[in-house]
């Protein structure tokens, strides 16, 4: 098709421009093309999203670790991914988040207190926070997020269990086209962690 375009394209220029303007059409065509491939460009996270927390307790800055938070309905129960209906990880199980961590030259995670010389964070716009993976289509205003600690003392003291509203600008959009991101200014606005406060029992 494209070599199509272009055989007309050249017969137009040889036998209706003049051999002095007929330059400007060509980089004219060459501007269009180029900008017409970069369009259907894929993002990185094309048609995928994040939503990410920040939990910690009041007066300190280290997120709380091995607390399990899901996405739960009205009625406090967790929201199961249905053939990836929500997010196009973990089909058919509850919507869990797992706490960020770094990757090395490999694109693997680093093992516990390992170091690579391009060590950096697997989702690269938060540090150790709790994320989850959702398509960009999540109805985030339909659901709430659960937060449980279900390690007892261990992560340093048992915290109580909490519930929180979710809000659709509450998500990292992260590839869109302009009409989507038109649509979701103030949310786009807001790509930053939600910032949580645990109590202890």
């Amino acid at each position: 098709m494209g070599f199509f375009y272009w055989n007309a394209f050249c017969i137009f220029l040889i036998n209706f421009v003049p051999m002095k303007t007929m330059r400007y059409f060509i980089v004219l065509f060459i501007l269009f093309t180029f900008s017409a491939k970069a369009q259907v460009m894929h993002c990185g996270y094309d048609f995928t999203s994040y939503v990410v927390l920040d939990v910690h307790e009041a007066g300190k800055k280290e997120n709380i670790k091995n607390l399990r938070i899901t996405i739960v309905d009205s009625l406090g129960n967790d929201v199961v991914n249905k053939a990836n209906k929500y997010s196009y990880n973990h089909a058919n199980e509850p919507m869990v988040f797992t706490f960020n961590y770094k990757i090395g030259d490999d694109n693997k995670r680093l093992t516990e207190g390992g170091t690579a010389a391009k060590e950096r964070w697997f989702f690269p716009y938060a540090k150790d926070n709790y994320l989850l993976s959702v398509n960009n289509t999540f109805p985030a205003d339909s659901f709430q997020i659960k937060i449980e600690d279900v390690d007892g003392k261990e992560n340093g003291g048992k915290y109580k269990t909490i519930i929180l509203p979710l809000y659709s600008y509450n998500i990292y959009i992260l590839c869109s086209n302009e009409s989507q991101q038109a649509g979701m200014k103030f949310g786009r606005k807001m790509n930053k962690p939600i910032d949580v406060v645990l109590e202890l029992e």
